[in-house]
């Protein structure tokens, strides 16, 4: 795997941990639900799947860096394919988060956007780099 590969790995594993206290703890704060482009009506009724999301995504990122760990301390091959698989979950849940938008989920439609690019373009970037 290569470095630019590793770094956009661990860049989107540190940023998904760094966000998930947010999605799990602090979802009733208004400048954070600015920041996760969400508006706080019905947050009650989503609050349980907020708490479950930041926690896969603190569980992706440490698995993310376990893996990292694995590849250049380790098992290289077993800790590409840790990587690999932590990066597909967390582009493909990215994507998952813009379909979820495109069928109107999103409140309101189209503020998923700015945080479905954000959070693929490095697992994208990492992945594309990994099979080259």
């Amino acid at each position: 795997m290569s470095t630019f590969a590793q770094i956009c790995a661990a860049l989107a594993a540190v940023i998904v941990i760094a966000v998930s206290p947010l999605e799990a703890f602090y979802i009733h704060r208004p400048q954070v639900q600015r920041f996760l482009g969400i508006e706080p009506d019905g947050l009650a009724n989503v609050h349980l799947w907020s708490f479950c999301i930041g926690a896969r995504n603190a569980l992706v990122g440490v698995g993310t860096l376990v893996g990292l760990g694995m590849v250049n301390f380790g098992d290289r091959a077993a800790g590409t394919a840790v990587v690999v698989a932590c990066l597909v979950y967390l582009l493909l849940s990215s994507l998952f988060m813009a379909l979820a938008d495109a069928l109107g989920y999103w409140r309101p439609r189209g503020k998923s956007v700015k945080g479905t690019v954000a959070s693929s373009v490095l697992p994208a970037a990492a992945l594309v780099a990994a099979a080259l």
